[in-house]
């Protein structure tokens, strides 16, 4: 039924009067189309009063906004209420006609209906690519973090070859904490982050004051190490540095009471000239001497000097634990381990040359052998982890620098410190004694009597150290090549040329392990010509100077510590071919 004119008049007059009358917040009203044929209006409050609206349906039955105006009320006279108007009937409207467009369907966020609509939601394919590559190159970083960091905490699986040798020193004595060598960050903490930095060390006390208190370091009363007494001697090792074996041993072996003397005064001269940081210069003007000597060196390496110099102090049995050099070794040894960088592949004591490495490792498992100071164990076993990735795995040998072609010299220096650490009982895999074998084989000639620099033409000095590696590296005293190439040592005798100390270090110590008449000629003439060019001057005393290419470089530091190593042969190390009992 259609709405009467009458309906609409009476409709638009209340919706006027209603205005006029209501008081604020203006409600909102909507009027509908009655069932009954009529438009009925009702209240409604909902809306905020800041946006009063009055809203209508449709003829349709939809809601629709009939008008919007601002409600707020005016300051002007009220308006009069409006006559009554006719009523105009309402015309009908036109039915749509199929030409016409349809409104535009309003998007929803309404789900879509299959997974396969949701995949076609624009960008969502871009969010999921990316999750998934993110997700990827997270699980990539973690595994390398966990192999990187599992390095170390396997099982180490390594092939012998060789027979199981016999321990070389006796059972692990009994350190105090009181006196361990104490870094104030370890070594095997730094081993884990495995990043280049340098062991962090205490500053040095100027030296000659009292060093017993010495904070975070621990050394306060000298604790020899307590070594079990007749202990069974392999061939090489380090027993014959105790005193009372040291004593007996010079005398069977062909020391003297003036050898001892020479050993000990050029000791002296060597602490004189220990630098205020525990180190030693190969140019020794740049300790106290201050020029009283003449003969200084031009290496710049402070880790082969201080390594060279605590070389005889070890060799004659002192020790940070022992005698009266305690204070020169022990702040010898913190200035080594201060100096070394600890890498990836292990404690790098270069300072620009494997030789330095090799002496450094020497030192370092000296020390640690003849003590047992837990404190010195992890830095020397970097040290010898760092020289068997620097070897050359082509040709098995070293030089200057990692992985670089060997010659004899500087391989001679790595196989001494390798033995060292074997001494000490440190992990040394055996395949680097095959691989260095190989070396030697190709500078070697008269199968294996004469050995080269880097090529098998043969040199004095490259013999001595060709053959005391294959001496080390299991030829017994009866191999052919052994007894020719003592025999043309013993020949040429001690060398009193120029860089003739390099060729008697090595020389010395072929022949004594070898014993026998050749030994006995050759150490009359090397002990007494040491003895007789020792200086006894001023503020040289107890020093040795050779001029050559070596001493250039090395200087008298250099030429004092291989005078008193060769000096020490006769307990230094014990001979390679013959085993006794030694009271330590």
């Amino acid at each position: 039924m259609s709405p009467q004119p009458g309906d609409v008049s009476l409709c638009l007059t209340a919706v006027v009067a209603n205005y006029n009358s209501v008081e604020r917040p203006f409600p909102t009203l909507r009027c509908s189309s009655a069932l009954s044929g009529g438009l009925s209006c009702a209240r409604s409050s909902s809306l905020s009063p800041d946006s009063p609206k009055l809203v209508g349906a449709g003829l349709d039955g939809t809601e629709g906004l009939v008008t919007s105006t601002d409600l707020q009320p005016r300051e002007q006279a009220p308006l009069a209420r409006p006559a009554a108007v006719a009523a105009v009937p309402l015309q009908p409207l036109p039915p749509p006609r199929p030409s016409d467009p349809l409104p535009p369907v309003l998007k929803t966020d309404s789900p879509p209906q299959s997974w396969r609509d949701w995949l076609r939601q624009p960008g969502l394919r871009g969010c999921l690519a990316s999750c998934v590559i993110h997700v990827v190159l997270l699980v990539a970083m973690g595994l390398i973090v966990f192999v990187s960091q599992g390095r170390d905490d396997g099982p180490s699986l390594m092939a012998t070859f060789a027979r199981p040798e016999p321990l070389d020193v006796p059972a692990d004595p009994a350190v105090p904490e009181s006196v361990r060598i104490q870094w104030p960050r370890i070594v095997s903490e730094t081993r884990e982050a495995r990043h280049e930095s340098r062991i962090s060390l205490p500053e040095q006390e100027v030296r000659g004051e009292d060093t017993s208190s010495r904070t975070g370091v621990g050394f306060q009363v000298e604790h020899p190490a307590n070594w079990a007494s007749s202990a069974a001697a392999m061939g090489g090792g380090l027993e014959g540095r105790g005193p009372e074996a040291r004593a007996r041993l010079v005398q069977e072996g062909g020391g003297n009471q003036a050898s001892e003397e020479a050993v000990e005064w050029g000791l002296r001269w060597l602490a004189a000239h220990q630098c205020r940081d525990g180190s030693w210069n190969f140019d020794h003007n740049k300790s106290s001497c201050q020029g009283l000597c003449s003969g200084p060196g031009e290496s710049s390496s402070t880790t082969g000097a201080t390594a060279m110099a605590l070389l005889p102090f070890l060799g004659a049995g002192y020790t940070h634990l022992r005698g009266e050099y305690m204070s020169a070794v022990r702040d010898g040894l913190y200035y080594l381990g201060n100096r070394a960088r600890v890498t990836a592949d292990g404690a790098d004591l270069r300072e620009g040359t494997m030789y330095a490495q090799g002496l450094a490792t020497i030192a370092l498992c000296e020390a640690y052998g003849l003590t047992k100071d837990p404190g010195l164990r992890d830095l020397a076993q970097e040290a010898i982890d760092f020289i068997v990735y620097a070897q050359d795995r082509n040709g098995g040998g070293w030089r200057y620098e990692p992985g670089e072609p060997g010659d004899t010299t500087v391989t001679g220096w790595q196989l001494m410190a390798l033995r060292s650490g074997q001494m000490a009982r440190l992990n040394v895999p055996s395949p680097i004694f095959f691989s260095a074998a190989r070396f030697l084989d190709q500078v070697q000639s008269q199968e294996g009597a004469l050995y080269g620099y880097r090529t098998p033409e043969p040199r004095p000095a490259t013999t001595a150290v060709g053959l005391l590696c294959r001496m080390y590296g299991g030829w017994d005293r009866g191999h052919p090549a052994v007894a020719r190439g003592a025999s043309y040592l013993s020949k040429l005798g001690p060398s009193r040329e120029k860089d003739g100390m390099y060729f008697n270090y090595y020389a010395t110590q072929v022949l004594h392990h070898l014993g026998g008449s050749d030994w006995e000629r050759w150490n009359v003439k090397m002990r007494d010509y040491l003895i007789a060019t020792q200086s006894k001057a001023s503020h040289e005393a107890g020093s040795w100077y050779f001029p050559g290419s070596h001493s250039k470089a090395g200087g008298r530091l250099y030429c004092t510590a291989m005078a008193i190593m060769t000096l020490e042969v006769y307990y230094r190390y014990m001979p390679l071919y013959r085993s006794e009992a030694i009271d330590w």
